[in-house]
């Protein structure tokens, strides 16, 4: 069954599971100690190190395990933030970054701290110069992510890093993604990633803090991991994950450039055999082994569900996969579609059958869900109004989307259709679907009950 979501987890690589096991047999010990069992896990330590940091491009001394990539990304912006306090509590992310920069962003901002979150364009990236414009005299930290996790696109770290610089302000950034494929370029200050998104075992996070950054640790003072990470190191996963690093590294330039191959194939294809579907991200700055797209008139879980019966295992940001019935706030930010989200993320080993096999399933399950919902072509009709409202209180992704197709063709060109809902979805999703097929998008206003959203037919 093929495994196509390595961007949540890769599996374990070969050398991670040897590493591992021969750690467990060798490294058990405190390496604290001084007697012979400590000795020898405290030279698997150092040289776990040494390679993590050679990936990274740090000095050794400047990184530390941490218990998961999530503790790295809070406790690297909690020790810079208190670091800085002098210098203000200003906080810049984008508003595309992993969940946990922003879980630790609101943290800082509900203890009394000020967060500018930057904009993105449609293909996901942010723009240096709007960043650079945000930054002020009492900015703390800014915090960008090498690459995206749920479209791909790579950010412009080196530009954005050298305009932190320019303005003082240390850049932390969230590697989690993109180090398996190669060090993050720029003068960065600060950085975190995660050893299972690529291929190590989970539980073991990177913080790498240059010298010359002022950080204070938070929380009680610890003798290990130079007090940013405390407590007893697992070292057997640490050696691990140091190993499966160098590993993936010695294969990314040629396996990226395999996968980037099967990717654009992916994307290529897609667009044709399903009808109504839109490939977010961009096609060029993009991680090679990622892709994600959305299908108009589709419930994401559902999809999702046959791709799993049909052998293929992917995610989704789509708001009709998760409990809050709101959609990614990736695909919010960048304006994109959200229904029938589908990211597929391929792990080293892909072969051109697997994918193959994927395209060949896609369009009938695609149409399998769309039939379920009751979607179909919507026959010709004279117009009957010059404006139309529709009551789509109630219904869920991709409900209003369906029922505003259906009726737009039954108003005159120029005429409105304004669909009353209170799915937060449908905010995203009404102007998505404007864009893909070509009709004007008025805005939106408030009602007693939900929010009603205007479109003008143009064709």
């Amino acid at each position: 069954m093929p495994y196509f979501d390595t961007a949540s987890a890769a599996p374990l690589h070969p050398v991670a599971r040897q590493a591992l096991q021969a750690a467990l047999d060798e490294g058990w010990a405190d390496p604290a100690r001084l007697y012979r069992e400590g000795r020898r896990a405290r030279l698997l330590l150092d040289a776990a190190r040494e390679a993590a940091a050679e990936a990274v491009g740090c000095r050794p001394d400047e990184l530390a395990f941490t218990p998961s990539g999530t503790h790295a990304v809070h406790t690297g912006i909690a020790g810079a933030l208190a670091g800085r306090r002098r210098v203000g509590g200003h906080l810049v992310v984008s508003a595309v970054e992993h969940s946990s920069v922003l879980h630790a962003a609101d943290a800082h901002a509900a203890a009394g701290g000020t967060v500018t979150e930057v904009p993105v364009d449609r293909l996901g990236a942010v723009g240096p110069t709007a960043y650079a414009a945000v930054l002020a005299p009492d900015t703390a930290l800014a915090c960008l992510q090498s690459a995206n996790h749920e479209v791909g696109t790579v950010q412009p770290v080196a530009e954005t890093a050298e305009a932190c610089a320019a303005a003082g302000v240390p850049l932390l950034v969230d590697a989690a993604q993109s180090l398996g494929w190669g060090p993050v370029e720029g003068a960065w200050s600060l950085l975190t990633a995660s050893a299972h998104k690529w291929g190590g075992p989970p539980g073991v996070g990177l913080l790498a803090v240059r010298k010359g950054v002022r950080f204070s640790p938070q929380g009680p003072a610890d003798e290990r991991e130079s007090g940013r990470s405390p407590g007893f190191v697992n070292l057997p996963a640490v050696v691990a994950a140091a190993a499966s690093l160098r590993a993936v590294r010695a294969e990314a330039e040629a396996e990226g450039a395999r996968l980037r191959i099967l990717v654009d194939r992916i994307r290529r294809r897609v667009a044709r055999l399903v009808p109504d579907v839109e490939v977010v991200g961009d096609a060029e700055r993009r991680l090679p082994h990622l892709v994600t797209f959305s299908c108009l008139y589709v419930d994401g879980e559902t999809l999702l569900h046959e791709l799993d019966r049909a052998g293929f295992s992917v995610s989704s940001g789509s708001s009709c996969t998760s409990s809050t019935l709101t959609p990614s706030h990736v695909l919010r930010a960048m304006g994109v579609l959200s229904e029938g989200n589908v990211r597929v993320s391929l792990p080293p080993g892909t072969t051109a059958d697997q994918v193959n096999g994927f395209l060949d399933v896609l369009p009938g399950a695609v149409a399998g869900v769309r039939e379920k919902l009751g979607v179909s072509e919507v026959p010709a009709v004279a117009p009957v109004a010059d404006s139309l409202e529709l009551d789509a209180l109630g219904l869920r992704c991709p409900q209003p989307v369906i029922e505003l197709a259906r009726a737009i063709g039954t108003v005159q060109v120029g005429g409105t259709v304004t669909v009353l809902s209170d799915d937060e979805v449908a905010r995203l999703d009404i102007p998505a679907w404007c864009v893909m097929r070509g009709h004007a998008y008025l805005g939106e206003a408030d009602r007693p009950a939900g929010v009603a959203y205007t479109v003008r037919r143009l064709v």
